[in-house]
């Protein structure tokens, strides 16, 4: 059996494993992607992106395709478990500061298509089944169609969901909670009288039932819809059991008295409110991405964008390394940095599931009352708006006196260049490369050796855009610095010596 080398092997084509892909392939790495499935899963399931994910797909010009597939309904805001107070996401400065409404399918179409145009496939019914791993890369064995065949790579990446087989095959743990709710979803046709007119806080798309029922329905394309629901069948459904139109039909009954009928079940799927992480996404030469790495409840609509953001942190990473510019010690920094966010991501989504359940404990009621009053003061909703809508994350330890922009998203600045040019700093990042920012008139010559691995742009900002002389932003869209001294040292730590280290990687 002849073995296939490459630089990454990506399990899964999900949100994750196609990001990933993506960014290997705009950075030049070779990678192939393998999935079990004979082709994408046309299910809508995660149904919106988050503004921070829409600003990273915004990076690399995938924001406008993304945009041309989603529902034509503009939901107000963000929410907390469902509570009546929309998340006021204009608070952070965002170009998009509403959730758009993007069925998971179509955002995978988006990043596939990408991904042919660089020249990179995904491989459809490879199943892995074998895995053995050495200091030097990993061997995997895959079933196909046609026979088996075996793979090597310098590096895997684990993308492949909840269920991760490269989980269950190098044995590793997966700590956390698990499941005390059952859930499912389906996309539909229904019949009856449904309000679809956009513009709506998604706490009036969710209905429950003294009994426990609970359904959320919003719109998707061609007259469909999406269901959320559980109820007591439902939480007594197995895992892999069909979702039944009776099933459905109970729920809406329940939550929707006879206003609303099923016509049809296009799809549906079964969930819970599991909440487990890796302590390690890091195993040897196997990273974990996405839900392979962390599930939770899909309270909030933060699984997909969690996966999406780990992938643009690790992607740009490894093809450093690959590419011989860095050493390896810059990979650590992926478990350091995505970790703490998922880890805040499963509590908050735990807290939520607390305040959307059954209001059968005594005192549920009035901590709902008390979380909405909380909601409506400005610096509460602002919090919780950063946190909800991945805008709050700082990458830099705590230091008073650093620029206050060091380790936050890079605003998406409106800037002139040339001879006049207007352009977003987003344009600038199409590349996939790292980006510094010089807005006066002197060159900035420390930073001349890096111009292979850098783009180096002076620009005029708009007046009190930022009072930062110069920015230097990673490759995921991070400012690394900003202004003062140690440009030479934060080069040097992000994107690897002045003179290149080599193709073993080991000189940073």
């Amino acid at each position: 059996m002849n073995t296939q080398v490459t630089g990454v092997i990506v399990v899964g084509a999900g949100g994750a494993g196609l990001t990933l892909a993506t960014e290997l392939a705009l950075a030049g790495v070779p990678a192939v992607v393998l999935d079990r499935l004979p082709g994408r899963n046309l299910q809508s399931r995660a149904g919106a992106i988050q503004p921070r994910t829409a600003e990273m797909l915004a990076l690399r010009g995938l924001l406008e395709d993304a945009l041309g597939r989603s529902i034509d309904y503009q939901l107000v805001g963000g929410h907390f478990a469902g509570l009546p107070v929309p998340l006021d996401y204009t608070a952070w400065d965002t170009r998009y500061p509403h959730p758009v409404l993007l069925p998971q399918d179509q955002l995978e179409a988006v990043l596939e298509d990408r991904l042919a145009k660089l020249g990179g496939q995904v491989l459809r019914e490879h199943r892995l089944t074998g895995l053995q791993q050495d200091a030097e890369g990993v061997t995997i064995t895959v079933t196909t169609p046609d026979g088996d065949r075996s793979l090597r790579g310098r590096y895997l990446v684990a993308c492949d969901g909840a269920h991760s087989s490269v989980r269950k095959l190098i044995g590793a743990d997966f700590p956390g909670q698990a499941a005390t709710i059952r859930m499912a979803t389906a996309d539909l046709l229904l019949t009856g009288d449904l309000d679809d007119s956009p513009g709506g806080h998604i706490s009036s798309r969710i209905h429950t039932s003294p009994q426990g029922h609970f359904a959320m329905i919003t719109p998707l394309a061609n007259g469909l819809h999406k269901l959320i629901f559980s109820g007591p069948r439902t939480m007594e459904a197995e895992r892999d059991a069909p979702v039944t139109t009776e099933e459905v039909r109970e729920v809406l009954r329940a939550t929707h008295g006879g206003v609303l009928d099923v016509a049809e079940i296009r799809y549906s799927s079964r969930f819970s409110n599991a909440s487990r992480q890796l302590e390690h996404y890091r195993h040897g030469q196997v990273f974990f991405a996405g839900d392979s790495a962390h599930i939770h409840s899909p309270a909030g609509g933060q699984g997909l964008n969690l996966g999406v953001q780990d992938a643009f942190n690790l992607g740009w990473k490894l093809a450093a390394v690959l590419r011989g510019e860095v050493g390896e010690r810059l990979l650590d920094t992926y478990q350091t940095e995505r970790h703490p966010v998922a880890a805040r991501v499963l509590a908050l989504t735990r807290a939520q599931g607390v305040v959307m359940g059954p209001q059968r404990d005594g005192g549920l009621g009035e901590l709902r009352d008390v979380l909405t009053d909380l909601l409506r003061l400005p610096d509460a909703n602002r919090y919780m708006a950063g946190v909800m809508a991945g805008l709050d994350l700082c990458l830099a330890s705590p230091d008073a006196a650093a620029h206050p922009l060091l380790g936050l998203r890079m605003p998406d600045l409106d800037l002139v260049v040339g001879a006049g040019e207007r352009i977003r700093f987003s344009d600038l990042t199409r590349t996939g490369r790292g980006v510094l920012l010089n807005l006066t008139d002197a060159p900035l010559a420390a930073a001349a050796p890096w111009h292979d691995r850098v783009t180096h742009v002076q620009a005029q900002a708009e007046p009190g855009a930022t009072d930062a002389e110069a920015i230097l932003v990673r490759p995921d869209g991070y400012v690394c610095w900003a202004g003062g001294p140690g440009l030479t040292e934060t080069l040097t730590r992000w994107f690897g010596p002045a003179e290149l280290v080599g193709e073993s990687g080991e000189g940073a």
